[in-house]
């Protein structure tokens, strides 16, 4: 076959850090702060600001805390991990990378005595029925690499005794969470915000905060892992008193993200880019032979990070993916390095519909050109 003649405008479709919204401009920041320091009247203004938007747009109740906290969706998953864990039972359901990697963690570093491993390949959701009220539960919403995510949260227990802790990372801003489920969520800027990276966002529940404050795990907490001041939760870190120096220019991108979301309708105009970017992806699938989606239940497949399963040798989709960014049609769409070889196309808010429906002649015609 010819190759194609028009490409993606935006051909940006990794999945972290992710594309940037559409008209974005670093003109557009507020440079106000740069310079300055973030513990000035500026700075904090600038930091509540970040908190106050993101409470408004994802919804998160009043009585629910938003901090913002050091390196990333990990740094988030992390500290929570090290403060809260150890007082009881902890199931971790994990079905990619990251997941797994959480179980690294705990078994590992914080060698808890009862862990419970609830688990399923690349492509498949585990039995979530197993997860045990009693128990605390550490779980991904969206697995980013393996493109499988969770279709609710029914599975949760309101009348659970354990607290959950979800990495929502790249389904925040894309996905509809339920807060009343969830009493940890972490989720990182550069992701369906297609915003900067080094930042991570933590979301506690009334019910995290009793936790944080009546448990002590006979563990030393590094500085920046610190929630507490004394034997309460540390309010400043809630306000935008961080707990170590962050990039202010970040944080005015990321407020820029914010104000984007909110011009195009909140949150279900950005959960409504996403599943149309998604669905571009499915019908493109549904037409061809020669791909399928790695999610094999169409219920729990991912609407941010869709991950492609392709009958070429591994070999050959790298030759693919390589292809595809020398001609400038798209960018950065491997799967994860831990994941099996395929197409990770991403498919959050800031990517426009049009330049996905422009990628689809170029997967075909690289395809071909490879095979």
């Amino acid at each position: 076959m010819s190759k194609p003649t028009s490409k993606p405008a935006r051909p940006y479709f990794s999945s972290g850090p992710c594309a940037k919204r559409p008209g974005y401009s670093l003109a557009n920041l507020n440079q106000d702060c740069l310079g300055r320091s973030h513990r000035s009247a500026i700075g904090k203004k600038m930091l509540q600001e970040a908190i106050d938007k993101t409470r408004k747009i994802l919804n998160v109740p009043d009585d629910y805390l938003i901090g913002i906290v050091p390196a990333s969706d990990t740094g988030a998953v992390e500290m929570v991990l090290w403060h809260m864990l150890g007082e009881r039972a902890v199931d971790v359901c994990h079905w990619e990378s990251f997941g797994k990697g959480w179980l690294t963690d705990i078994n590992k570093q914080l060698k808890l005595d009862q862990v419970n491993e609830i688990t399923a390949g690349y492509g498949e959701l585990p039995d979530l029925s197993r997860v045990n009220p009693a128990n605390d539960v550490v779980f991904t919403w969206n697995g980013t690499t393996s493109g499988v995510r969770v279709p609710n949260a029914d599975w949760i227990r309101d009348d659970r005794d354990g607290i959950t802790i979800c990495d929502a990372t790249s389904a925040a801003f894309a996905m509809d969470l339920p807060w009343e489920k969830l009493d940890v969520t972490t989720y990182s800027w550069q992701k369906v915000l297609g915003g900067e990276g080094g930042h991570g966002m933590i979301i506690l529940s009334p019910r995290a905060v009793a936790r944080l404050e009546s448990y002590k795990p006979d563990r030393p907490l590094p500085k920046i892992f610190r929630l507490l001041k004394g034997d309460n939760i540390n309010a400043g870190i809630f306000r935008g008193e961080t707990i170590n120096t962050p990039s202010m220019i970040a944080v005015a991108d990321y407020i820029d993200a914010l104000d984007w979301a909110e011009s195009i309708g909140g949150l279900s105009a950005m959960i409504a880019r996403a599943d149309s970017n998604a669905s571009v992806i499915e019908k493109f699938v549904a037409g061809r032979d020669w791909v399928s989606n790695l999610a094999k239940d169409p219920a729990t497949a991912s609407t941010t990070s869709v991950c492609l399963s392709l009958d070429l040798e591994a070999d050959k989709v790298k030759e693919m993916i390589k292809l595809l960014a020398t001609e400038d049609a798209a960018y950065d769409i491997g799967a994860y390095r831990d994941a099996p070889a395929g197409l990770r196309i991403w498919c959050g808010a800031t990517v426009n519909s049009e330049d996905l429906e422009a990628l689809i002649p170029w997967l075909d015609w690289a395809y071909n050109v490879v095979k």
